[in-house]
């Protein structure tokens, strides 16, 4: 399905993953580019009037947006919404814990309504950024079973003291992150590792 197609879940992604993500599939041939989106399908919520909501994938897929807005990716339905109503479709997605509502500032819960309608509307959260380059370096491990865990992450240290960074600029807050990703007072997130 073209991607331009998809809605986000989301309202926010981190940049710095998203660039990086453009620059991979910037270096790829296009028969390269399809063999690696076919092992890695979108999983997709379809409400009756055939509206798609992208469940996952969202930093992949902008990447190839902000590439080639005319992009195509493979995905399947993981949900059927029995309802061609907007708003109770994004409420079946919100029930089952498949949306995140807060924006590039950690504000929200935000009302579903306030979702983008494409990759292109993302807005940006530095701190999502930060999670992606501290999962890079192996600080925080993946947990792709825990939906949004690494917002949960950068709400966390949102609540932290951190020198002034953005998501194209995340070496000043690398060292204190490192620490504070590693102290026990984040054991009780997922992907915790300790010391």
């Amino acid at each position: 399905m073209p991607i331009a197609s998809l809605r986000p879940t989301q309202l926010c992604v981190g940049r710095a993953e998203v660039q990086r993500r453009h620059a991979d599939f910037s270096r790829d041939s296009p028969d390269d580019r399809r063999a690696y989106l076919r092992k890695k399908p979108v999983p997709m919520a379809r409400n009756a009037a055939g509206l798609l909501w992208m469940v996952d994938r969202h930093h992949r897929l902008s990447g190839l947006f902000s590439l080639d807005p005319l992009a195509s990716a493979f995905g399947y339905v993981a949900l059927e919404v029995a309802t061609t109503d907007l708003k109770a479709s994004l409420s079946a997605l919100h029930q089952r814990g498949w949306l995140y509502l807060y924006n590039g500032r950690g504000h929200g819960p935000l009302d579903p309504a306030a979702l983008p309608n494409h990759l292109g509307e993302l807005q940006d959260d530095p701190y999502r950024s930060l999670v992606w380059k501290l999962k890079q370096e192996g600080v925080i491990a993946p947990a792709p079973l825990i939906p949004f865990h690494e917002f949960r992450w950068g709400a966390w240290l949102r609540r932290r003291s951190l020198p002034p960074f953005s998501s194209m600029r995340l070496e000043p807050a690398l060292p204190a992150a490192r620490a504070l990703a590693r102290s026990t007072a984040a054991s009780h997130l997922a992907g915790w590792q300790g010391l």
